[in-house]
């Protein structure tokens, strides 16, 4: 099984509900972004895919959250603007950049050093 990473990074803010239903305070994170995709075998020009094309996809959907406050976006009216529901955002949108050639396998998201949500699709998790 062959496996490829992309990494990038953006910058946000957000405000987590806290138990009680008020908001954190606001504050930023420099999110890093990591993108994994499976597969067994490689293409004519030996790759499993092209990491030109995939960084360019991913630096394409960072770019939408980059310097926002990710409670108002769309995706995050529904998903938590956690490091979890980032990473799950992104897992949505790249789910079929693969094809037929491989599958994403997991999206980790740092929101700082040390501290680190991965998303794994369901079809990825089995």
């Amino acid at each position: 099984m062959y496996e490829v990473t992309v990494t990038d990074w953006f910058s946000a803010a957000h405000q987590l509900r806290l138990p009680d239903g008020t908001l954190e305070p606001l504050h930023g994170h420099n999110w890093q972004v990591s993108a994994t995709f499976v597969g067994p075998d490689l293409d004519g020009m030996g790759v499993l895919l092209d990491f030109v094309a995939l960084k360019a996809r991913v630096r394409e959907l960072l770019a939408t959250m980059h310097d926002t406050h990710l409670n108002e976006l769309a995706p995050f009216q529904a998903l938590p603007p956690s490091a979890e529901g980032v990473a799950r955002h992104i897992a949505d949108e790249l789910a079929d950049f693969g094809g037929d050639t491989a599958r994403l396998a997991v999206v980790a998201v740092e929101e700082s050093p040390g501290c680190v949500a991965r998303y794994r699709p369901p079809s990825a998790a089995s």
